[in-house]
């Protein structure tokens, strides 16, 4: 509960300075942005564990999108949720990014060889089931990514998502039964 309260007083406080900025208020708009980096790179780091050296340019890249796309934030909706869906695109294009990289780069010697295979067939099939999702609405994607590829809780994704439990669990239950339609080719 304590855990909960904290995040909310967070959500909270990143929120009112996010609205006092588009306000006008410049003083509050960056000490958004600067407790925003903070944020986002605690948020990054979880995430790219492998690949320390890219967080800071993900950060600023993740930054900049929310600059230039802050007219499009619904009030109504969990800051955090729209904030962490913009750097998780951020994220795919990396990943895609460094994916083609991957693939276009012959390995000098057998070992290199073995080592690669195995990296290049993860990034092929993160690829391909990046497609996959996409396919599907962002009620059904949403949870899927959340819960089954990032392992987080039901509670943990409808906080994040700004979605019931019970939508959650639905979403996650569609979104497979969708995916398994795509896969077998009836859609």
């Amino acid at each position: 509960m304590l855990v909960a309260s904290r995040l909310n007083a967070g959500e909270q406080r990143l929120r009112d300075l996010l609205l006092r900025g588009l306000a006008g208020d410049e003083p509050a708009y960056r000490a958004f942005l600067q407790e925003l980096s903070a944020h986002l790179r605690a948020f990054l780091r979880r995430r790219l564990v492998r690949l320390p050296d890219e967080v800071e340019d993900l950060v600023q890249e993740s930054l900049l999108a929310v600059h230039n796309q802050r007219h499009t934030y619904d009030v109504g909706q969990p800051l955090t949720a729209w904030i962490h869906a913009i750097a998780k695109y951020k994220l795919v294009d990396l990943l895609r990014r460094r994916s083609r990289q991957d693939v276009l780069t012959d390995p000098l010697d057998d070992e290199l060889d073995l080592a690669c295979a195995a990296e290049t067939e993860a990034a092929d099939a993160r690829r391909d089931l990046g497609k996959l999702l996409l396919q599907l609405p962002e009620r059904q994607r949403l949870p899927i990514v959340h819960m089954k590829l990032e392992g987080l809780s039901v509670a943990e994704t409808a906080r994040l998502t700004g979605m019931s439990e019970s939508a959650v669990k639905v979403g996650v239950h569609r979104g497979l039964k969708a995916l398994a339609a795509i896969i077998r080719g009836d859609k």
